[in-house]
């Protein structure tokens, strides 16, 4: 990692075009001043180059980047309750297993948590919801640190959503799969893109086979949370065959331009059952859904528009899975 001292992206920009950058021309740079990583609310620098599939990370020491909110930048939905993310004992709750399958993409076992909703039964089919996670996680971050087992039991006793079974992988698509190291390495980072064959070759596959489940599109959303939100993004609008519910939380860089992600816009409109797109309004990331926010827009394809308080923290995430989960499959 290489450290600078600057206050101004500017200063970045003028060494993409120095001889000492040379190698990097027609790169995109990227400066995020936000938690990453582990989301424990440290504050992180960091200037990233974006080279096709490839980041490139420098800490820097600057300020936060500017957040610019739009006349349309809000709420959608109300606060969630208090107490939604509070595990209640008089109710049924689901269960979560560890599984291990057989990915052919990575060629390895790896892991992944399920969950099972409240009064599970084989007699019965289920649609599936697959979670991912971000940068700095595995396929436990959502259960560390965003209770969503508790979300999800307390919105069934609720009777707020349709029985489903979650699935949480592990997003990043190499053999030593773990969240160590650099995280921002290019090649933990270019595992995450090559998850995709994973998800579509393996992971799918293998839930139809072991799990009572509706195994069409209709019957299947993806979402995750920043890297994961723009995993979910990349992967459920490149495959509107596999998934007609979509989410993408507070989505990371990683997310493709607008143009690429929906090249044609009455195409998406029509096969598309929810596309969801939220974000905090103190986000240093939340640009790149504004981006897709306006050209989701300014092409008339229906979408969910939710900016709501918070930065790039599991506040945001867990207010989200709560209502993204009650719009699923109805």
């Amino acid at each position: 990692m290489k450290i600078y001292n600057s206050d101004s992206k500017k200063y970045f920009s003028k060494l993409l075009k120095s001889n000492q950058y040379s190698g990097y021309a027609g790169c995109k740079l990227s400066y995020i001043s936000q938690q990453i990583g582990n989301h424990s609310g440290k504050i992180a620098n960091i200037l990233i180059l974006i080279c096709g599939l490839l980041f490139f990370e420098f800490q820097v020491h600057a300020q936060r980047a500017a957040v610019v909110l739009n006349p349309d930048d809000k709420p959608a939905f109300a606060a969630a309750p208090e107490g939604f993310d509070i595990i209640r004992e008089n109710i049924s709750h689901g269960k979560i297993d560890s599984v291990e399958y057989i990915s052919k993409t990575v060629g390895t076992k790896r892991k992944m948590l399920i969950y099972t909703p409240p009064g599970y039964s084989v007699d019965r089919k289920y649609p599936v919801f697959y979670l991912l996670h971000g940068i700095g996680g595995d396929h436990l971050e959502w259960y560390k640190n965003g209770s969503p087992q508790v979300i999800l039991d307390n919105l069934y006793a609720d009777k707020k959503i349709v029985p489903m079974i979650v699935v949480f992988p592990n997003g990043r698509a190499m053999k030593d799969d773990r969240p160590t190291g650099n995280i921002f390495d290019s090649v933990k980072v270019k595992a995450f893109a090559d998850f995709e064959g994973d998800l579509l070759n393996d992971i799918i596959p293998f839930v139809e086979s072991k799990y009572p489940v509706i195994a069409d599109r209709e019957n299947r959303a993806i979402a995750g949370l920043s890297m994961g939100g723009g995993q979910a993004l990349n992967f459920g609008l490149g495959n509107l065959k596999t998934f007609a519910w979509i989410g993408g939380f507070s989505s990371a860089p990683n997310t493709k331009t607008p143009e690429v992600l929906v090249p044609n816009p009455s195409e998406t409109a029509q096969k598309l059952k929810l596309l969801w797109i939220s974000c905090g309004d103190h986000d240093g990331l939340i640009s790149y859904s504004q981006k897709l926010h306006r050209y989701l827009k300014e092409n008339n394809v229906p979408h969910i528009w939710h900016v709501e308080p918070g930065v790039h923290d599991f506040k945001v995430w867990k207010s989200d899975l709560y209502y993204f989960s009650q719009v699923l499959f109805k």
